[in-house]
């Protein structure tokens, strides 16, 4: 039996909620009116009724058809979700709530310890200062940093990577928490402050100091191509969402257009007059996207996945997608990304001093490891406890579906709308810096000085032209743009091994603790040599057991590698 206080009409109240079963439960709950419905003694209209077999949850929908009141919540809370738990209540979102807490604990805590391992040194002076050009390199206050390198790194990975990985089940959660500290934010901050440490030189030079020259001139061809394809990726999804928003003559041809040519104006021009100033208003709608979905999940307390329920693979083709590897690629962005340490120099380059390294290169990876963990939980919840989500999770909908349908049914209209408009920022955000740092690469290697516009120009528009012709055959192939996105995943994370493998030749020549990257540089290499092995479209597609193994020999390879390396420079 449900029961509503006696309040005055449009009022706020508290309400009991009784469940009887073979005894009575009471619970006090907070419930929203949901289209300003007054607080009357009129029988409250249930549109449906879930019971949840495994879990033993009952979700009560109700919605206040008659009334017509307080517009603020119909746009924000469309429908109120009541949790009816006699047996689990007290276990509401347990996982969840400790995941979120080992994220923030990780970036006082062992943040802290990644910073003493590396060594600050405040009184040093910073490349923003001591090469300062006016194009690239220019001191800029930490907070705008802060907020440039998030939007740089997060682009779509930590929204839609978190929703395909939340199809693996709850072990989604694990690899975001504990790959976010322990390996992407240590990847992040140390990358970073060595760039800072080289003058702001970028990720090719980096490789090339501590693996070698052929690393080097390897790495130079491969970044450059992965910053096309990261701009190329990052064209596509955000015009198409600007179409569907748009009138039908604005057409999402009309919106690559403007795409590209806001990416050649952000390529080209100094960093603190475009990207400096726009970053501001992007950062908010995507605050606003992962605060709203945040908020809404303690509001609704949805029956999401407990950790002490298994960790199986509930992936709907789980016989060709194994947890190990596809899940430690799929959520990239959200855990470990190579692509965040070629953006790290751009932001090195800005820095007026080394101890704002940890909140912008460590903090940055944390939140951004907070929101793939907003959306992972309410994409779990939404697969596995709506009908409308168990369609689309047995199809295998595209992503962007997934992220409007969560929108929308737990923010309402204009709430969906900005969630839309965080997820086309968010990539377009990230497309301009792509671009940007494969000019700064390309003029390391070519020693252009970058502050005539004319060299500038020279760079960036054979960049465009290549991204032209990849972005054609995303538009007219039909798997083009699944093509592309599969071999920029493996390729981001393939790049996040040769850098955690730097900054572990890094800390041994400096004599410290090695340990710290060794393990994550292991683990990653594991991962992507497996891949290679295993997956079936454009890889080798070998059977799980024999890529597990190949994938094993390849780690081990690359240890001993290190070991040899070692003893080499010990003996000498």
């Amino acid at each position: 039996m449900l029961k509503r206080s006696r309040k005055k009409k449009g009022k706020f109240s508290f309400s009991s909620c009784f469940f009887s079963k073979t005894r009575h439960y009471a619970h006090r709950l907070l419930l929203f009116p949901t289209a300003g419905a007054p607080y009357d003694k009129r029988k409250i209209p249930v549109d449906d009724i879930n019971r949840t077999k495994k879990q033993k949850l009952i979700f009560v929908k109700i919605s206040a058809k008659e009334s017509s009141g307080n517009k603020f919540f119909s746009h924000f809370f469309p429908t109120t979700f009541l949790t009816l738990s006699p047996e689990k209540n007290s276990y509401t979102m347990i996982t969840f709530i400790i995941a979120l807490c080992l994220l923030i604990a990780g970036y006082f805590i062992y943040g802290k310890i990644t910073e003493k391992i590396f060594g600050t040194e405040t009184n040093r002076q910073t490349p923003a200062f001591s090469k300062q050009d006016g194009i690239d390199y220019i001191p800029m206050k930490p907070w705008r940093i802060f907020m440039i390198q998030f939007l740089n790194i997060a682009g779509l990975g930590p929204i839609f990577g978190a929703i395909m990985g939340a199809k693996f089940g709850t072990s989604s959660y694990l690899w975001i928490v504990f790959g976010s500290i322990f390996a992407g934010a240590v990847h992040d901050y140390i990358s970073g402050m060595i760039s800072l440490r080289m003058n702001g030189a970028s990720l090719p030079e980096i490789h090339g100091k501590y693996l070698g020259n052929g690393v080097k001139q390897f790495m130079r061809i491969f970044m450059v191509a992965l910053m096309i394809l990261v701009g190329v990726v990052f064209i596509i999804g955000p015009a198409g969402l600007l179409a569907n928003l748009t009138p039908d003559y604005l057409s999402t041809s009309f919106w690559i257009g403007i795409i590209i040519l806001y990416y050649l104006l952000a390529t080209l021009l100094p960093i603190d007059k475009i990207i400096g100033n726009i970053y501001p208003f992007f950062g908010f709608c995507i605050l606003f996207m992962a605060l709203g979905i945040l908020v809404s999940i303690f509001i609704y307390q949805p029956a999401l996945p407990e950790i002490w329920e298994g960790l199986g693979n509930k992936h709907p083709q789980a016989g060709t997608n194994p947890i190990f590897p596809m899940m430690f690629v799929s959520i990239a962005c959200g855990a470990i990304s190579g692509f965040h340490a070629t953006q790290s120099p751009l932001m090195a380059r800005c820095m007026t001093n080394e101890k704002y390294g940890r909140p912008i290169f460590f903090g940055a990876m944390i939140f951004e490891g907070i929101v793939a963990l907003i959306w992972a939980a309410a994409a779990s919840y939404f697969f596995f406890d709506t009908n409308e989500g168990k369609s689309l999770f047995e199809t295998g909908a595209n992503a962007a579906v997934i992220v409007n349908s969560i929108a929308r049914n737990w923010m309402g209209t204009f709430g969906a709308i900005l969630v839309v408009l965080g997820v086309i920022f968010a990539p377009i955000s990230t497309g301009d810096t792509a671009f940007r740092s494969a000019r700064l690469i390309i003029a390391d290697f070519l020693k252009f000085d970058q502050k005539p516009v004319l060299k500038r120009l020279a760079i960036a528009i054979p960049l465009f032209v290549a991204a032209f012709f990849i972005l054609l055959y995303s538009l007219y192939d039909s798997g083009g743009f699944e093509t592309i996105w599969r071999y920029f995943a493996w390729a981001n994370q393939t790049l996040a091994v040769f850098t955690l493998w730097s900054i572990t030749v890094y800390l041994s020549l400096k004599k410290k603790p090695y340990i710290f990257t060794l393990v994550p540089a292991l683990f990653m290499t594991l991962v992507c040599s497996t891949f290679v092995f295993a997956q079936k479209e454009g890889f080798l597609g070998l059977t799980t057991a024999l890529s597990y193994i190949l994938g094993g020999i390849a780690a081990f390879l690359s240890l001993l590698r290190f070991v040899f390396w070692k003893r080499k420079k010990r003996n000498r």
